[in-house]
């Protein structure tokens, strides 16, 4: 269902009011953090963002078009990188599914970062894959500005990845790479 900015402001309200941070607000309402701080302005940030909200509920609310998403991020690292990826890495919280799927598929590792900070930083789980020495794949639900998925390749990285690729549901911007890492999306949503 499509919320107007009035509806948006409330949703976003309400979810602090919670405790979640601009992060994992931007993540609920699927916008970029920019648009969520400009909706808890309240008219103080007069210009609103260049934002596009991405609702993809129909995709996530049944395993099966979950899995169909994943047989098409398989599709894409098969072009990309001949399917050579070790693990795949998912963004919590909306890149997850999407990358245990893709994980499942190339019969790949598969491992989580939390990103639970405004700023995009945040840590692998070490519950899940390793990802030292691995060449790996990063999934996320919407790539708005990149500092997620920039800040995640540097903390693969400091833990000795080798970044190959991220992919993305949707591309907000017109970017082809993100710190020398190819950047791949299933859509790209970028005004005219």
């Amino acid at each position: 269902m499509a919320l107007s900015v009035e509806e948006l402001r409330i949703k976003a309200n309400e979810l602090r009011a919670k405790g979640l941070n601009t992060q994992q607000i931007a993540d609920e309402l699927s916008v970029s953090q920019t648009t969520v701080q400009w909706l808890a302005s309240e008219g103080i940030m007069e210009t609103p963002p260049d934002d596009v909200r991405i609702g993809w509920r129909t995709i996530g609310a049944r395993a099966t078009r979950i899995e169909a998403i994943g047989l098409i991020l398989a599709d894409i690292i098969d072009e990309e990188l001949d399917g050579d990826i070790d693990t795949i890495v998912g963004i919590s919280i909306n890149g997850i599914a999407f990358a245990q799927s893709l994980a499942g598929h190339i019969d790949a590792d598969f491992a989580i970062f939390r990103s639970v900070d405004d700023d995009g930083s945040g840590h692998l789980s070490n519950k899940y894959g390793n990802v030292a020495g691995r060449d790996v794949a990063i999934i996320d639900d919407v790539l708005s500005t990149g500092s997620t998925m920039r800040r995640t390749i540097e903390a693969l990285r400091s833990e000795g990845a080798n970044v190959c690729l991220c992919m993305v549901l949707v591309n907000k911007t017109e970017r082809n790479e993100i710190e020398g890492v190819p950047l791949r999306g299933i859509i790209r949503a970028v005004k005219v």
